[in-house]
C-alpha cells in the first residue's frame, strides 16, 4: 500500500485538509474570543468614563444657595415660599402631661382633639422641634427678683430695729413686724436656692425641651382666577391664614391646649434652630437680635397690628351675635317647655300622688290605697271634663276645688 504512490498522495491529502480546517477553526474561535474581550474593555471603559464625569459633576456644580433653603422670606408673621405661591403661619402649642391625669381628663382631652380634627377643613402639619434648653434668662430674671426682695428685707430690718429702739410699739405690734420680716427672709433664702439648683442644672447639657408646633398654609391659587397683584395676594393669605389659625387656637382649648400664633423674629427663630442644630447653643437668634443685626431692615409692625386687630373684632362680633342668636333659641326652648309643663302641672300632680300612695301601700293598708288612688282618678277625670265644658251635673267649679283641696290634704296625710 505504501509502494502506491496514488494512496500516499491520498492520504497526505487528506491529512492537510483535516490540518486546515483545525486550524481555520482555532483562527475563527480566536478571533471571536478577541473581540468579545474588546466589547468587555471598551463597556468598562465607557463605565468609568460615565462615573467619572457624574463625579465630578457632582462634585464641581455650583448651584445657589437659596435652592437649598425651603423659603423665600419671613415677613408679616409668615414665611414666604416659592416665589409667593405659598404662605405658612406657624401656631405654638403649648403640651399637657397627659399621664398625669385621671381617666375622666383623658377622655375629656381626646374627645377634644377629636373635635379639633372634625373641624379642620384645609391642611396641616403637626412639627416637634426638640432645643437644648437654655437656661441664661431664666437665671438673670431669677437674680434680678432676688435682688429686688433682699432690698425689701434690708428695709424692713431697719425698720424693725428702729421700732424696737423706739419702744413706741406694743409686744403684738413687735411680733408682727418679726413675723414679716422672717417670712421675707426665708423668701430671699429660697430664691437664692433656687438660683444655685439652676446654675447646677444648667451645667448638663443634655437637658432639652420640645416645641410643639402646628404648620397651616395657604395657597393664592384657592382664590382661582384672580387680577390681584401681589401685595393684594399677600393681604388676601393673611387674613386667612390668620382665621385658620384662630379657628385651630378655638378648637384646641376644647382639649385644653393652649396655642399662640409665632411673630416673624419667632419664625426666624424657628428656621434658624432648623437649620443650625449645633450652632444654636451658642450662639441663638435672641443673641442676633440683641447685637443688632437687625438695623439694616425696617418693618412696619402698625399695619400688621392693625390688621390684627381688624380680624379679632370682626371674629368678636361674629361671635357675639353667633351666641346671642343661641341663647334667644336656647330660652325660647326653655319657655316652650314650661308652658307644657304648667299645662300638665295638675296632671303631674296626680300622676306623682298615685306614685306616692303605691310606695306607702303597706303603711296605709291595700284597702285605703285602692280608694285613694280611685279618687284621684276621679279628680283627674271630672278636671278634663271641666277643661272641655263638660262638668257633671250638681258640680259647680268651687265644689271640683273643694274636693280638689281635700283630696290633696288627705293625701298628703297618707
Amino acid at each position: 500500500m505504501l509502494n502506491n504512490p496514488q494512496a500516499l498522495v491520498s492520504i497526505l491529502t487528506i491529512v492537510i485538509f483535516a490540518i486546515v480546517i483545525l486550524i481555520a477553526v482555532l483562527a475563527i474561535v480566536y478571533f471571536a474570543s478577541r473581540n468579545k474581550d474588546n466589547k468587555k474593555k471598551t463597556k468598562l471603559e465607557e463605565s468609568i468614563d460615565g462615573k467619572a464625569t457624574t463625579q465630578k459633576a457632582k462634585t464641581f456644580a455650583v448651584e445657589s444657595v437659596m435652592d437649598f433653603m425651603e423659603f423665600d422670606k419671613v415677613e408679616d408673621n409668615m414665611i414666604v415660599q416659592k416665589n409667593g405661591n405659598k404662605y405658612i403661619m406657624v401656631v405654638e402649642c403649648q403640651g399637657i402631661n397627659y399621664d398625669l391625669m385621671s381617666e375622666m381628663e383623658k377622655n375629656a382631652v381626646e374627645e377634644g382633639f377629636i373635635q379639633f380634627l372634625n373641624t379642620i377643613r384645609h391642611p396641616i402639619q403637626i412639627y416637634v422641634q426638640t432645643r437644648t434648653l437654655n437656661l441664661e434668662s431664666s437665671i438673670q430674671s431669677y437674680r434680678d427678683k432676688v435682688q429686688a426682695i433682699e432690698e425689701n428685707l434690708s428695709k424692713q430690718e431697719a425698720r424693725y430695729k428702729e421700732m424696737q429702739s423706739s419702744g413706741n410699739y406694743t409686744r403684738e405690734q413687735l411680733d408682727k413686724a418679726f413675723y414679716e420680716l422672717t417670712k421675707q427672709r426665708n423668701l430671699t433664702e429660697y430664691g437664692k436656692d433656687i438660683i444655685y439648683d439652676t446654675e447646677k442644672m444648667s451645667l448638663n447639657k443634655n437637658v432639652l425641651n420640645q416645641k410643639y408646633y402646628i404648620v397651616v398654609p395657604y395657597y393664592p391659587e384657592e382664590l382661582g382666577q384672580n387680577d390681584f397683584d401681589k401685595e393684594e395676594i399677600k393681604n388676601l393669605a393673611f387674613s386667612e391664614l390668620y382665621t385658620r389659625c384662630q379657628s385651630i387656637i378655638r378648637t384646641l382649648s376644647a382639649c385644653e391646649v393652649g396655642g399662640r400664633i409665632l411673630t416673624s423674629n419667632e419664625l426666624a427663630d424657628l428656621l434658624y434652630v432648623a437649620y443650625n442644630r449645633d450652632e444654636q447653643e451658642t450662639y441663638g437668634i435672641d443673641k442676633a437680635l440683641r447685637a443688632g443685626y437687625d438695623e439694616l431692615y425696617s418693618t412696619a409692625p402698625d399695619v400688621l397690628d392693625k390688621k390684627m386687630r381688624t380680624l379679632d373684632q370682626k371674629i368678636e362680633e361674629e361671635a357675639f351675635n353667633k351666641a346671642n342668636e343661641k341663647v334667644i333659641e336656647a330660652q325660647s326652648a326653655k319657655e316652650r317647655a314650661l308652658q307644657r309643663k304648667e299645662n300638665n302641672m295638675d296632671d303631674l300632680i296626680s300622676q306623682m300622688a298615685q306614685l306616692i300612695i303605691e310606695q306607702n301601700r303597706t303603711i296605709v293598708g291595700s284597702d285605703v290605697a285602692d280608694d285613694a288612688i280611685a279618687r284621684v282618678k276621679q279628680e283627674k277625670q271630672e278636671r278634663k271634663q271641666q277643661k272641655e265644658g263638660k262638668t257633671k251635673e250638681g258640680g259647680t267649679e268651687a265644689n271640683v276645688k273643694e274636693k280638689t283641696t281635700k283630696r290633696r290634704r288627705t293625701t298628703k296625710s297618707a
